[in-house]
């Protein structure tokens, strides 16, 4: 990459989860690493800086705005956003740091804005060199590098197979709400973006990969299926690593002790599911929780998640974890700013294109997210 004017540009950064990632720079960035701000609103942006006692530029970014969002891209090594829901809101910055060779990385959930990224943008990035890594954040750092942590646990070269069971508490991310309730309103679009990406894909390598979503019990859980992205994040990084083997097979649960609850908790994603379809029905939802809203310091402290991994393959079982504190707004700004170091800094295996974390980052990350409080676990092999 030519030489750019800042390592790092975070845009977004007023918002609530973005000015925790400014935060987690300015505390960790280093010295030698030259970050930036970028964002619609001086005034806010300069409120910020003034707040964390930073001198950074402060740059001019809009989604409106191509030619912002091209200068933004065009002077940075890597771009951070936070700005969503995506699929509204973030091809743009993608487009623009597809055609500049620039490092992207978000936090998206939305299989929607996924698929169809890679459909528009994934042949661009791999011509520039840019590496363009979605879902960096709980959706899905966790769960794509915790069954990369457990698959390196496991003999080569034979068929693995891998379930992993969430367990999380805390205050729901505004984000997030919105994120979900705009992608259980456009089933229809998001299964058209996932047939013309399996279109469009190569994936003749021959890796079997298949996921697996079967209620049971296990680990004294009820193991409900999770209707989230990271299945799909998972099963890109096996079929692009040789690591995991000739045929795997991964399942993607919530771990719940009591049936009632896992019932309710069924219900209640059915019931947002139905609300979703109804448009007025979905506005009053949305108008309730701000993408921008979040919890005090003393809810987010409150906060914690484990995931439970178990491996199986080559007659070898391991139980491994995946840990730490509030996943939906501290950890997230923690693992999306690390994302984004570690572009900027690691040595790394060279891709390009849209790639996963596992695949662009893997146990680089791995590390710089231990060394930064978040436990990765082996609990039994």
């Amino acid at each position: 990459m030519p030489e750019r004017d800042h390592d790092i540009v975070l845009f977004g950064a007023t918002g609530y989860t973005g000015a925790l990632t400014a935060e987690y720079l300015a505390k960790h960035a280093g010295e030698g690493v030259r970050w930036a701000l970028a964002g619609r609103n001086r005034a806010k942006l300069d409120a910020l800086s003034e707040r964390l006692g930073i001198d950074v530029p402060l740059l001019h970014a809009d989604v409106n705005d191509e030619a912002s969002l091209r200068s933004v891209a065009e002077a940075a090594r890597v771009v951070i956003t936070t700005v969503g829901p995506y699929v509204t809101y973030g091809e743009p910055l993608v487009a623009a740091c597809a055609a500049a060779g620039t490092d992207y990385v978000d936090l998206t959930g939305e299989p929607e804005f996924v698929d169809r990224m890679y459909v528009r943008h994934h042949a661009e990035a791999e011509r520039s060199g840019a590496r363009i890594v979605h879902a960096c954040g709980f959706d899905s750092i966790p769960h794509d590098l915790g069954v990369l942590f457990t698959v390196e646990q496991l003999p080569e070269g034979v068929p693995l197979q891998v379930r992993g069971f969430v367990r999380a508490g805390g205050k729901p991310s505004g984000g997030t709400f919105h994120s979900a309730m705009t992608a259980f309103s456009r089933v229809r679009q998001t299964q058209q973006a996932h047939k013309e990406r399996r279109e469009a894909e190569s994936r003749d390598n021959g890796r079997r990969v298949r996921l697996e979503a079967k209620p049971h019990r296990e680990l004294g859980y009820w193991a409900v299926p999770m209707p989230t992205i990271d299945p799909q994040v998972i099963a890109r990084s096996a079929r692009a690593l040789e690591r995991y083997g000739p045929d795997f097979t991964y399942g993607h649960y919530a771990g719940v002790k009591r049936l009632p609850v896992a019932l309710g908790g069924v219900a209640g994603v059915a019931s947002l599911f139905a609300a979703a379809q109804v448009p007025p029905v979905r506005k009053a939802l949305l108008g309730r929780l701000s993408p921008g809203d979040g919890p005090s310091d003393s809810d987010r402290e409150k906060g914690w998640f484990k995931v439970r991994f178990v491996g199986e393959g080559g007659g070898k079982r391991v139980v491994t974890m995946v840990s730490g504190g509030d996943p939906g707004y501290t950890e997230t700004s923690r693992m999306l700013a690390e994302s984004a170091l570690c572009l900027a800094q690691d040595d790394l295996p060279k891709t390009a294109g849209q790639v996963t974390t596992a695949v662009a980052m893997g146990d680089a990350l791995i590390a710089r997210l231990q060394r930064a409080g978040i436990a990765f676990e082996v609990l039994e092999s």
